[in-house]
Formats: C-alpha cells, structure tokens, sequence
C-alpha cells in the first residue's frame, strides 16, 4: 500500500476552495480533511503545499495538438511513436491528465490538399497499442472527428468498433458557406494560407464541395449517429450556429456542443440539456479567431459549461484560472475542466476532488493572475 498526504493546501472542491488536507492511497483519493492543517501543524509525512491549489487534473475533450506532433512543418510527417510520446508529455506538463486526442475521419480523394489524407485507423492502432504497453504518462482516449463532407467517411466509420473505446465522435461540417465558414472571405484567407490556394482553386474548391455536401449530409449524418450509438461514444455537434441546427443536433442524441458560434444556438443548446463547450484560447484572447461568438460572452451569460484547450494545450489552465477570477468563483472555472467534461464523457471515475475517486491532481501556485504549475499526479504517480 502507498500512501501520499499533501497537506498545508487550498482544495478546488466543486463548490468551493477551502484549506485542508488530501490523503492518496493506491492511486485513489482515500480522505479529504478541510480543516486548516499549516505548515507548523502537518501531520506526519505530509507534503507542506505552502499554500497552493490542490485541484483534479485537467480533462481535455478536443485538441489537435497530436495533429500538431504529427506534422510540425506541412508536408513532414514525424514518426508517429515519437510524436505520440511528445504529445502526452507536454499535456502532462499542462496539467492535462486525461486527453480525448482528435483524429479526422473522412477524406477527400484526388485532391492536392496537405494533410487530407485517411489516417485515423492507423494512428488510432498505434496510439492505443502504447496505452496499453504503459508508454503514456497520463489517459488518452479517441475523439473521432467525423467530416460530413467528404468521401471516404462511410469506410472510415467501418473501421472502428467497440473494442477501440471511442469516447467521442463529433458530427464535423465544413463545408463552405455555413457554420464555422458561413463567411466565405475568412475561409478563403485561411484556405490560402493553409494550402496555398489561388483564387481560381478556391472557388472551384468551393463549388466542388457545396456540390459534396448536398449530395452525402443526410446520409453521412444518419451513419455517424449510428456509429456513435455501436461505439458507445458520447455524440458531439460542431460549430452549431442556429437554432434549427440545434433542434437537429438534440434529436441526433448529441450531449456535446463544441464551438456554437452564435448566443441563440448556446442558448439553444442549454434548453435541450446540451453542454456547451468552448475554446480557453478564445476566451483568453477575447474572442475568436474566426469571428464568431466571444467565449467571455457565453460565460457571462451562463451558456458556457466546458473549456477546451482546442490548439494550445497550456490555455487550459490559465483558461479556468481567467474563468474563475471574471465571475468571482475559482472553483467555477476549475469545473469547467475538470467536473463538467467528466460528466459530459461519461467518467464517473475522475473529475472532482472526493473520496474514492482516481488520484489524478495538479498543484498550482497561483501569485498573480497567471497560474504555475508545481506538480501534475495521474494515479498518485507523478508524472510532472
């Protein structure tokens, strides 16, 4: 039996943050004291925390930072190994314990687009085999982005059962003119940027998948609902941006709004029972990088019930402590990434400071506005 007391602290319990105690054994939260234990007053063998924030690691339900390991530069593909540790190194390092790693499923064939390509069931073998060799610090599980519109996505659905513990799948509509790019100037600069496309192969890749997207959403649709149903993987929508495609989304079964860009489909969201889910990097920044609807502004209107970290995994943590300080309630913000993704995955193991539950913690000093991370426990086991 190992035991770990870290004492002298500040808990981040659901409700509140208080002085006390936490007491691991056998990687489990074995007791929580909320008495005001100091550093002259430890109890044997403790840890003084001198004061610091003992809170539940961070649950991260959509990032693309994998994404980012795989292809650091366009065009290079990294050994997927190496990446794969890269990745859950630096999450750990964030003090993200459990991660939903975003893969893409659906494909366009024959076009010159950089990183298009199917890859999903492949990457998702070698990453689960590393899981289950004990290679990774801290608990990955997949998040199949499904891409609407696209043509291999009927193939790629087949791909994945049961067995691969699936926790998310995401219904992904990109297609131009609606959604995230409802405005097509914006898409055309990114699409520029990204792939290098003049203004005739925009256009003409606009035309080619608004043709697409008529032509395979319903069906597309309809086969991952039903994958996600086989999976036994919680339903996301994305970028939701009117009430009717909320009314769509709930009666898909979707528990998971990622990124509504508008306050009507948040609101929406919130009337049919469905958490709403948005970018820290947003909500840090001020706003969005796309235009759409500020996170500040959702949270203000009590419509914002989880953060992600999306491209910048060290925004998760700063993103609770800024969540926390704006409305007045640190325990608030650490819910946001900790408590409400559990719930909204599924995990009723993790998530919130109580007896019984996994040790997954982080110890954080918090001098000013910008938090720093002192220790990061999966397990009861350190790993950063």
């Amino acid at each position: 039996m190992t035991e770990l007391v870290l004492a002298n602290a500040r808990l981040v319990l659901p409700d509140r943050v208080c002085a006390g105690s936490i007491v691991i054994r056998d990687g489990q939260i074995a007791a929580l004291d909320t008495g005001t234990h100091t550093g002259t007053h430890l109890p044997a063998g403790a840890v003084d925390c001198d004061g610091d924030l003992i809170a539940p690691g961070l649950i991260e339900l959509h990032t693309d930072n994998l994404e980012r390991h795989l292809a650091p530069r366009p065009g290079v593909d990294w050994p997927h190994a190496a990446a794969v540790i890269a990745h859950d190194r630096e999450l750990a390092g964030t003090g993200i314990t459990t991660v939903y790693d975003a893969l893409r499923i659906g494909s366009l064939v024959g076009q010159d687009m950089r990183g298009r390509g199917r890859y999903a069931r492949a990457l998702a073998s070698e990453l689960l085999d590393m899981r289950d060799a004990g290679a990774l610090s801290i608990s990955h599980f997949l998040h199949l982005r499904a891409e609407i519109c696209s043509q291999t996505l009927l193939d790629e659905l087949d791909e994945f059962g049961p067995t691969d513990r699936v926790g998310i799948v995401s219904l992904m509509d990109h297609t131009p003119g609606q959604r995230q790019f409802a405005d097509l100037a914006q898409l055309r600069t990114y699409m520029r940027g990204k792939y290098g496309m003049d203004d005739a192969a925009f256009e003409a890749h606009v035309t080619r998948q608004q043709a697409l997207g008529e032509q395979v959403r319903a069906p597309h649709e309809a086969a991952v609902v039903a994958a996600a149903r086989r999976y036994g993987a919680t339903l996301a929508s994305h970028d939701d941006t009117t009430t009717a495609q909320v009314a769509a989304s709930a009666g898909h079964g979707v528990r998971l709004a990622e990124f509504p860009t508008t306050l009507a489909a948040a609101d929406a969201c919130h009337s049919h029972g469905i958490a709403v889910m948005m970018g820290a990097p947003n909500l840090i920044r001020g706003g969005s990088h796309s235009g759409n609807v500020a996170a500040r502004d959702l949270a203000d209107a009590g419509r914002l019930d989880i953060l992600s970290s999306d491209y910048v995994p060290a925004a998760l943590l700063l993103g609770a402590v800024r969540l926390g300080q704006g409305c007045g309630d640190l325990a608030r913000g650490f819910a946001a990434v900790t408590q409400a993704p559990a719930r909204a995955a599924g995990l009723n193991d993790r998530g919130a400071l109580r007896e019984g539950l996994r040790a997954d913690l982080i110890r954080v000093a918090l001098p000013a506005a910008v938090p720093m991370l002192r220790a990061v426990w999966v397990r009861g086991e350190r790993v950063a």
